[in-house]
């Protein structure tokens, strides 16, 4: 059922009353609501149920039961208990624990709307409690005794919540991930809030506590500094601090914090999850800090400071919005779109082009995206005449819109760029791959251009890592790659193309302002698009590479985020079976031996297990006997063995013997 009629002051589902609306969240709405029975028996609760609008998504249900089913499996003093799971005419209600208090996020505002921040003890309190929570729901098991695997992924001062008598339970395992569930629907979805997540969280990373630790973390430096730890701003560059793990916030902050404090804080704040302690051992080092300083009175001292600041009254407050740091990033309201374009689209951005080509003739009419198009796929220069809307040709960096495309050397396409280079040389028979290893190895920065009679690519590394990627082929571009991969639909695409002035001429921007997508899901679509586009360099069968040293990309990075070694590995997965054998051929009758020192080892490329047998020669086997052996025993196929050996000999692992 929905929500009687206006002026109706109490209404059931179930074996509930519901008396007063608490919050309103992403999916869901709660209720304080009581059960009544038998000899004037009554139990208030909070009562949960799935907002309208989402009583018909599968994905939302989903999670709503999944939220419910670990419920089962959870009961802890610092865990908000769910008493009861129900459902009225196809309506899902969770019934649980009414929490007379506050949270977190209300005391982080109450403190700085008193230019404080919350006092060390209470600090601490509040984390040793939470992230007792997490040891127990980290080490949960099902009636069976296997462990649940769950992370939270969801902690963030709204969902810690603070008692009138001190006490700190954690609520919310909605959107929380079990490794074992039945009908499982993690589709790898980032979910969480903005700049309450973990690095690996941000790029799209398998999960376990050691992430819900690192959010831990970052909201006790919040409570410590009185600001968010990532801090706020477009939500890109917030990602970008968190996947970077970007703690200046932390050290330039005005306010104190002691040398053992912030140990503790970088270590729950380590990059590496397999370098962060347990929510266990987090626990212990807080509880350790706290013994040490003779913090004992927890409890006392966070009741008293909520009553302090007025964050708790008899009567159960309703939840006020988020703070700006703390936006939820799995939800975007998209009605405004319509009204966006039909109102707003036509008034400040121009929609018609002129273009005169070298060769005099006019192409146009033209709509802007089709201009960016040509501008991006190198058919426009910064000195091409453009006349924008029926007004005098200019050179194209005159127009407004076109002059970040045009005059960016990233992003645009001019034959001289490679009179500099100081290395060049033909990409067939797989030549690339053993140059790029060299630059890596030798940590050079600089752009390899490739190009042909019929496309052109820049790849410009910094130190050894490829850090920009760009393509004249108008498959590789940024709109096309969300299309193909079903982010987005091309109507959507080409509206987000229409608004690209407002957006400074960036199409993710455009299409997260318009809430098509969600700051994480472009950010991680990004990093795909840019590792497919690298990784598409090593299938050119025909061409010329050139590498300019010592010059680095103007636009804005987002870098692959994937070990280096990992990327050569897979290029040679990528590259064509025809190039691969071009490349081995002059060693078919050669004895391979292995490279007793190698400057990276093999496993640092982590490739098939096969493989560190296959490239263990010992000086006495022929690459055709190789391929023979292999092909004799069946295990694996003869493509994989050559792919093997050419990431070998590329990459210094393989030669030949004397």
């Amino acid at each position: 059922m929905r929500e009687g009629p206006v002026g109706l002051k109490e209404f059931r589902l179930g074996a509930y009353v519901l008396e007063k609306r608490l919050a309103t969240g992403g999916m869901a709405e709660v209720f304080v609501a009581r059960r009544e029975g038998a000899h004037g028996f009554v139990k208030r609760v909070a009562l949960k149920r799935i907002l309208p609008q989402y009583l018909k998504d599968p994905d939302f249900i989903s999670m709503f039961i999944n939220e419910a089913r670990l419920a089962a499996h959870l009961e802890h003093p610092n865990i908000v208990q769910v008493f009861d799971f129900g459902e009225q005419d196809h309506e899902l209600y969770l019934a649980m624990e009414l929490i007379v208090g506050s949270n977190v996020n209300r005391l982080l505002r109450g403190v700085a709307n008193r230019e404080e921040a919350v006092p060390l003890d209470v600090a601490l309190h509040i984390t040793s409690q939470t992230a007792r929570a997490l040891a127990y729901a980290h080490r949960a098991r099902d009636a069976e005794g296997a462990p649940l695997g769950i992370v939270h992924r969801d902690v963030s001062p709204a969902n810690v919540l603070l008692t009138g008598t001190g006490h700190v339970k954690l609520s919310d395992f909605g959107i929380a991930r079990v490794d074992n569930r039945s009908g499982r629907t993690d589709d790898g979805t980032v979910r969480g809030k903005l700049g309450y997540m973990s690095p690996e969280q941000v790029l799209g990373q398998d999960l376990d506590g050691h992430s819900d630790v690192f959010t831990l973390a970052t909201v006790f430096a919040e409570m410590l500094i009185a600001e968010p730890l990532f801090g706020r701003g477009q939500d890109l560059d917030v990602l970008i601090r968190i996947r970077d793990v970007d703690l200046s916030a932390l050290h330039r902050s005005e306010r104190r914090i002691s040398q053992d404090v912030m140990k503790l804080l970088e270590l729950g704040l380590d990059p590496n999850p397999a370098d962060r302690p347990s929510s266990s051992a987090f626990a212990d080092a807080v509880d350790d800090v706290m013994r040490r300083r003779g913090l004992v009175r927890g409890p006392e001292r966070l009741a008293k400071l909520l009553h302090r600041l007025a964050l708790f009254d008899d009567a159960v407050a309703e939840e006020r919005p988020s703070a700006p740091a703390g936006r939820p990033t799995n939800l975007l309201d998209t009605t405004g779109l319509a009204a966006e374009l039909g109102i707003d689209v036509g008034a400040d951005v121009p929609k018609i082009f002129r273009v005169r080509l070298a060769d005099g003739s006019i192409v146009g009419p033209l709509n802007f995206p089709y201009l960016i198009q040509m501008v991006i796929t190198g058919k426009i220069a910064a000195t091409t005449p453009i006349s924008r809307e029926e007004a005098p040709f200019v050179p194209a960096k005159a127009v407004p819109e076109l002059n970040r495309f045009v005059t960016s050397p990233a992003l645009s396409w001019r034959p001289e760029e490679i009179t500099e280079a100081t290395r060049a040389g033909d990409l067939a028979r797989g030549r690339l791959l053993p140059f790029v290893h060299s630059v890596s190895e030798g940590q050079v920065t600089g752009v390899l251009h490739l190009f042909d009679d019929t496309r052109r690519k820049k790849i410009y590394f910094y130190e050894g890592r490829p850090e920009f990627v760009a393509s004249t082929d108008k498959n590789e571009l940024l709109g096309q790659f969300l299309v193909a991969r079903g982010h987005c639909l091309q109507m959507e695409i080409d509206m987000a193309l229409a608004l690209l002035p407002r957006y400074h001429g960036r199409l993710g921007d455009a299409l997260v302002g318009l809430g098509v997508l969600r700051p994480v899901e472009l950010f991680r679509a990004i990093r795909q698009q840019v590792r497919s586009r690298y990784l598409e360099a090593f299938r050119w069968r025909t061409g010329r590479w050139a590498f300019v040293p010592d010059v680095r990309c103007e636009e804005e990075i987002f870098p692959l985020g994937y070990d280096n070694h990992e990327l050569m590995r897979d290029a040679a997965f990528e590259a064509h079976p025809e190039e691969i054998d071009a490349a081995l051929r002059a060693l078919f009758d050669k004895v391979l031996v292995r490279v007793a020192t190698p400057v990276t080892p093999l496993a640092a490329y982590r490739p098939p297990e096969a493989w560190f047998r296959m490239l263990d020669v010992d000086g006495r086997t022929t690459l055709g006997e190789l391929l023979s052996r292999e092909a004799r025993s069946g295990l694996i196929a003869a493509d994989e063995v050559s792919r093997a050996v050419y990431l070998g000999v590329s990459c210094g692992l393989v030669t030949t013997a004397a």
